[in-house]
């Protein structure tokens, strides 16, 4: 899966690029209007993260130019107010981020544009755990797991941000869809069930006063 990166502040492309790999998305960069004009010409992406603001070219002009290509775009900028929403996704954008963003919320939402445009694989494998959302079902060296909601949402969450340390108070707010209030007890209670079902017990590591991460390697 390919990903178009177009943010002329580079520490922000390089963040958003390197927890994109992680996840396993082949991912480039551009730090100006020019320069993606010119790779969108010469290539094919599954998915383009645009800036508004750039130099050269701006966000808008650059968005005519992707329309005939067809290919999924998720305007990032910090022009954030509801008119410049309004207006973005107006202009064709699939979907509208504004900065300061988190980490976790932009890969769900690339996620949720590249499923809506049918280019999201299928199911989730990590080592022989496989997880398939459409039919809502994990299974374990091909033998189905028994999990309760709770233990597979938190599951999907791990594995679609895999690499990638997770707070506590996101996991909660995330999986729970509550306020998080300081007790992690219920967190770290589904997180060791999970560990001893799917056998993620040197998968999924204790990440020291953040939270937990799910770890993507042979």
């Amino acid at each position: 899966m390919k990903i178009l990166i177009v943010e002329d502040e580079k520490p922000i492309a390089n963040l958003i690029s390197w927890n994109l790999s992680s996840c396993g998305y082949s991912c480039c960069c551009a730090y100006d209007g020019m320069s993606a004009a010119d790779l969108i010409e010469e290539n094919t992406y599954d998915l383009i993260l645009l800036d508004i603001m750039l130099p050269k070219i701006n966000g808008y002009e650059l968005l005519e130019q992707i329309a005939p290509t067809a290919t999924p775009v998720i305007f990032v900028t910090a022009k954030g107010t509801v008119e410049d929403r309004i207006k973005g996704l107006r202009a064709g954008a699939d979907d509208y981020l504004t900065k300061p963003f988190d980490v976790v919320e932009l890969i769900a939402r690339v996620e949720s544009v590249l499923r809506r445009a049918g280019k999201l694989d299928q199911h989730y494998d990590i080592g022989d755990v496989r997880i398939d959302p459409k039919a809502m079902q994990v299974t374990k060296g091909g033998v189905p797991v028994s999990l309760t909601r709770k233990e597979y949402e938190l599951a999907l969450l791990f594995v679609r941000n895999r690499n990638i340390a997770l707070f506590r108070e996101d996991i909660y707010q995330r999986v729970w869809e509550c306020e998080y209030t300081g007790d992690s007890r219920t967190v770290d209670l589904h997180v060791q069930r999970l560990k001893k079902k799917l056998g993620w017990q040197d998968r999924l590591v204790s990440v020291y006063k953040v939270g937990y991460r799910l770890e993507d390697r042979p």
